[in-house]
C-alpha cells in the first residue's frame, strides 16, 4: 500500500509537468542552488542539505521535511497564517521549545575569550584553523541539540563573511528536521566611529549614523524611516532578519544610563520615531515585496522595552540588582504605554504593527492593581496578558530581556540573572510562569530543558491538550515572523553581492548627511560660529582615568587628542601653544558619575547606594527621598534605598578641567566646546567659559568641523531637558517628562525640550510647533 501511495505521487508531479510545463530554472552560487519561479517566487537550497524540489502545476517548492509531498507550510502561494499554523501542527515539543529560545550574543568569529568565548573543534579560533565563516562548536551544539533558531549576532568580520557564516547556518539547519530556518538579529550597529573620513565617493563597512537620540535631535520621522530602509537592507545583506530595535522607552529620568538609546523624553516625539523607524525596518516594496508589505527586504522590529524602562528609581538601571525598580512618583504609568500603543502598533505602512516585544527587566513597582505582584514585566501577569495581549490586542512575538530566568549573584554585576521578584523560582519554575503570563520566548538562553521542563508542568496542572496548544500558539508566532520575510524560500545569500550592498556610498552619504542634521548649537556667542578655515586651533587633549567597562572588563587609563587630528588639520592648522591659537576647540562627553551604586561603600559596610550625577564636580546629595519608594534584593538586608548625604564623584571630572583651563589659557580668545551628550548634562560648569557649544548624540569629528566652519547650518534641537542644577533633578519625578526647570545661559536661551539655534537665532518651525506643546498624558 505505501508503495503504491508513493507511485501515485510520482505519477502525479511527472503529469502536473508535462501537463504545466516547468516554469521555474536553477542556477548554482556557491554551495547553494538558486531556483527561480517564473511568476512565483525565488528559491534557495543547499547542496548539502539533502533538500529537494517538488513540482506543483509547473512550479518548485522545497520539499523541506523530505517527505516527498508538498505540505501546506513549503506552499509559498499560501497565506503565512496557514503555513504557521501547518507547521506548528507537526512540530515535537522539543522542536517548539528550541524555537522559543534566542542565543546568547554570538561573535562571528567566536572570542577566545569572556563572556562570548566560543571554540572551533576544542580550540580558540585564532589556533583552530577554521575560516571565519565557519560555525563555533557551541552554535553547531545549540542548532542541533537544542533546536536553536534565532541567533543574536554581535561583531563581525565583514560583510562577506557575515553572509558566508550565515549560508553554512543555513545549510545546517535546513538538513535538520522539518528545515526551519535561522532567524538571525542584531542590537542597533550603525553608530558612528568619530575619528573616521567621510568620502562622498567612499563605501564602508557599514553606514554610520547618528545614535538614537540623534535621530530624535532631528525631530524629523521623515529621516527616520530613511534610515530604517537603508539600515534593513543592509541587515538583509548581512543574513539579519530581525532587529532589537527600537528602544522607545521615555527618558523621563534623565540619569538613566540608556537614555542615549532612546528616542528622548516626549511621548508625541518618541511615538513618531517609533512608528517612522518601525515602517522603515519592516516594509518590503516592488519585487521585494512577498505580500501585506512584507518580503525580501524587511526586517523584523523587536520594539522595547514594555511598557517603558526609564523610570527606574533614582536613575538606576535594571540590568543590576540595585536597579530593578521603576517607580512611578507621579502616577504617569499609562503615558509610557504611548510610543508602542500609538507608535509602534499603528503604523502607517502596511506591516500594522511591530513584529515583536521585549519587556524590560524592571519591576513597575505597584503597578499591578489586579494581582498585586512586584516582579519583573515578563513575570507580572497583570503586564503582559492583562494589559499588553488582553487589553491592547497585541498577538505579536513576546520575548523576555537576556538572562531573566537565571539566577542573580551580585547586585552590582552586569552578566548575573535578572529574576527579579522570582529568586525564589526554580529556573524551570519562571520559564512556567512567563509562558502562562503570554510570553513566547527567551531571551539569552541556549538550553531547551527548562522550557521543556515547563511544558511538563503545564501538562501536570492543565492537561496534555492545553499545554500542546500554548506551545502551538507561540510556535504559530514566532513562525510568521520567519514567513513573511521570505526565509522559508530562500535564506541564503550571496557574499559578493553582499559585500557590494553594505555601507554603499550612498547609505553613507545618507547617513553622514544625518549626523550632520542631528548636531544641537546650544550657544553661539556673538556670532562665533562660523569660524574661518585655514586659522589656528588649539586642542587641550582628553584624560580618561583607568576603570572598568559595563562587562566588568578593565579599561586602561589614557591621555590623547579626542578627535583624529588628520581631519582637523584639513580645516585649521593645529598648535600646542593656546597663545599661538586663534580658537580652542575642546571636546568633551556627558559626565559620567556610574550608575547610582559603590561597592567599595558596600563592601565597606554602607548600602552602597549613591546618587548619579550629571555634573562634573562632586555631588552631595541632600534632601533627597528618604525613605526610597521601593527596595528589596535576596542580597541585601534593607529596603531602603535612600543616598541622602551620600557624594557621587564623576569619572571624567577633568573633562569640566578641559574648559575650565582653556579658557584661562586662551586670554579671552573663543573657546568652542563640543559636547557628546549620553545624558543631560548640567551646563552651568563650563557654559560660561564657552563662546560656543555644540551638542551631539554621537558624530564623525568630520560633521562638527564642518558645522564649526559653516559648511553645514546647525538645525537641530534638544530631545530633552538640559537640567538647571543638581536640585531640580531630584526634585523631577522619575516617570514625568518634561517637567525639570531647565537651564538657562548667559545669551538668555534656556536648554529646554525643542531648542536649538541656526546661525540667525532660536529656530522656530513646524517641528516645534508640533512638540513643543504641553504633554498629554494618557492617565
Amino acid at each position: 500500500m505505501r508503495k503504491k501511495r508513493i507511485s501515485i505521487g510520482l505519477l502525479s508531479l511527472l503529469t502536473a509537468s508535462v501537463t504545466f510545463g516547468q516554469n521555474w530554472t536553477e542556477s548554482k552560487t556557491g554551495n547553494w542552488v538558486k531556483v527561480t519561479n517564473k511568476g512565483g517566487q525565488t528559491l534557495g537550497y543547499s547542496l548539502a542539505s539533502g533538500v529537494k524540489l517538488l513540482s506543483d502545476k509547473g512550479l518548485a517548492f522545497k520539499d523541506l521535511n523530505k517527505n516527498g509531498k508538498l505540505d501546506k507550510y513549503e506552499d509559498w502561494r499560501l497565506p503565512v497564517e496557514v503555513r504557521a499554523k501547518d507547521l506548528a501542527s507537526k512540530l515535537s515539543v522539543e522542536q517548539i521549545a528550541g524555537l522559543m529560545l534566542y542565543s546568547k550574543h554570538q561573535p562571528i568569529p567566536a572570542a577566545a575569550g569572556g563572556p562570548f568565548a566560543g571554540t572551533y573543534n576544542g580550540k580558540i579560533f585564532a589556533q583552530s584553523g577554521a575560516n571565519v565563516s565557519d560555525l563555533s562548536d557551541q552554535q553547531r551544539e545549540f542548532l542541533t541539540k537544542d533546536n536553536l533558531r534565532h541567533v543574536l549576532i554581535t561583531s563581525v568580520q565583514s560583510p562577506e563573511a557575515a553572509a558566508a557564516w550565515n549560508n553554512n547556518a543555513q545549510a545546517l539547519v535546513e538538513g535538520l528536521g522539518v528545515g526551519i530556518p535561522i532567524n538571525s538579529s542584531s542590537d542597533p550597529r550603525h553608530g558612528t566611529r568619530a575619528d573616521a573620513e567621510f568620502n562622498a565617493g567612499a563605501g564602508g563597512t557599514i553606514s554610520m549614523w547618528p545614535g538614537s537620540l540623534g535621530l530624535a535631535a532631528t525631530f524629523s520621522p521623515e529621516l527616520v524611516q530613511k534610515f530604517g530602509q537603508i539600515a534593513a537592507t543592509e541587515y538583509r545583506a548581512l543574513g539579519i532578519a530581525t532587529a532589537l530595535s527600537p528602544q522607545v522607552d521615555l527618558a523621563t529620568d534623565p540619569r538613566w544610563n540608556r537614555v542615549s538609546g532612546t528616542f528622548g523624553e516626549d511621548p508625541n516625539l518618541a511615538t513618531d520615531m517609533a512608528r517612522a523607524y518601525i515602517d522603515g525596518f519592516q516594509t518590503s516594496t516592488g519585487a521585494k515585496e512577498i505580500t501585506g508589505g512584507w518580503g525580501y527586504a524587511s526586517v523584523n522590529a523587536m520594539v522595547k522595552h514594555w511598557p517603558g524602562g526609564g523610570s527606574g528609581e533614582g536613575g538606576r538601571d535594571a540590568h543590576y540588582g540595585y536597579g530593578k525598580y521603576a517607580v512611578y512618583p507621579g502616577n504617569n504609568f499609562q503615558t509610557h504605554f504611548m510610543p508602542f500603543l500609538n507608535g509602534a502598533f499603528k503604523l502607517k505602512g502596511k506591516t500594522g504593527m511591530a513584529s515583536a516585544v521585549m519587556p524590560y527587566y524592571t519591576i513597575s513597582y505597584n503597578q499591578d492593581k489586579k494581582y498585586g505582584e512586584n516582579v519583573g514585566n515578563s513575570y507580572n501577569k497583570y503586564i503582559i496578558n492583562d494589559l499588553l495581549r488582553t487589553k491592547y490586542k497585541y498577538d505579536g512575538v513576546v520575548c523576555t530581556d537576556w538572562l531573566i530566568t537565571a539566577n542573580e549573584t551580585a547586585v552590582d554585576v552586569f552578566l548575573t540573572g535578572k529574576s527579579w521578584g522570582v529568586e525564589k523560582l526554580s529556573v524551570a519554575e519562571r520559564h512556567y510562569k512567563i509562558l502562562m503570563n503570554g510570553v513566547d520566548q527567551f531571551g539569552g538562553n541556549n538550553e531547551a530543558k527548562p522550557v521543556t521542563d515547563a511544558y511538563q508542568m503545564g501538562v501536570k496542572e492543565h492537561g496534555e491538550a492545553f499545554m500542546r496548544a500554548r506551545f502551538e500558539q507561540s510556535a504559530v508566532r514566532l513562525l510568521k515572523n520567519i514567513f513573511r520575510v521570505g526565509l522559508f524560500e530562500n535564506p541564503y545569500l550571496d557574499p559578493q553581492v553582499s559585500q557590494k550592498t553594505v555601507g554603499t556610498p550612498e547609505f553613507m552619504k545618507a547617513g553622514y548627511q544625518a549626523q550632520l542634521e542631528s548636531v544641537v548649537m546650544l550657544k553661539n556667542k556673538a556670532k562665533t560660529l562660523p569660524l574661518t578655515k585655514g586659522k589656528t586651533v588649539y586642542i587641550p587633549k582628553r584624560f580618561t582615568p583607568a576603570g572598568r567597562n559595563f562587562l566588568g572588563m578593565q579599561t586602561p587609563e589614557k591621555l590623547d587628542y579626542p578627535v583624529n587630528l588628520a581631519v582637523i588639520k584639513k580645516y585649521f592648522t593645529v598648535t600646542d601653544n593656546p597663545a599661538e591659537a586663534d580658537y580652542a576647540l575642546v571636546f568633551i562627553q556627558s559626565p559620567d558619575s556610574g550608575g547610582g551604586y559603590s561597592s567599595e561603600q558596600a563592601k565597606a559596610g554602607g548600602t552602597g547606594y549613591v546618587p548619579v550625577s550629571l555634573q562634573y564636580g562632586d555631588y552631595t546629595a541632600q534632601g533627597t527621598r528618604d525613605p526610597s519608594i521601593a527596595g528589596g534584593d535576596p542580597m541585601e538586608k534593607f529596603t531602603n534605598r535612600t543616598y541622602t548625604g551620600k557624594t557621587a564623584k564623576t569619572i571624567n571630572s577633568s573633562d569640566l578641567t578641559m574648559v575650565t583651563e582653556t579658557y584661562a589659557k586662551m586670554n579671552g580668545k573663543p573657546v568652542i566646546v563640543a559636547l557628546q551628550v549620553a545624558n543631560p548634562t548640567v551646563a552651568k560648569e563650563f557654559e560660561a567659559q564657552s563662546s560656543a557649544i555644540l551638542a551631539h548624540f554621537g558624530v564623525q569629528d568630520q560633521a562638527l568641523l564642518e558645522i564649526m566652519t559653516g559648511a553645514h547650518e546647525p538645525s537641530a534641537l534638544l530631545p530633552m531637558q538640559f537640567p538647571a542644577d543638581m536640585k531640580t533633578v531630584e526634585a523631577q519625578a522619575e516617570d514625568v517628562p518634561r517637567d525639570m526647570a531647565a537651564y538657562k545661559d548667559s545669551e538668555g536661551n534656556t536648554y529646554d525640550f525643542g531648542f536649538g539655534l541656526n546661525w540667525k537665532g532660536v529656530i522656530q518651525d513646524a517641528r516645534t510647533a508640533r512638540y513643543k506643546k504641553p504633554v498629554l498624558s494618557m492617565k
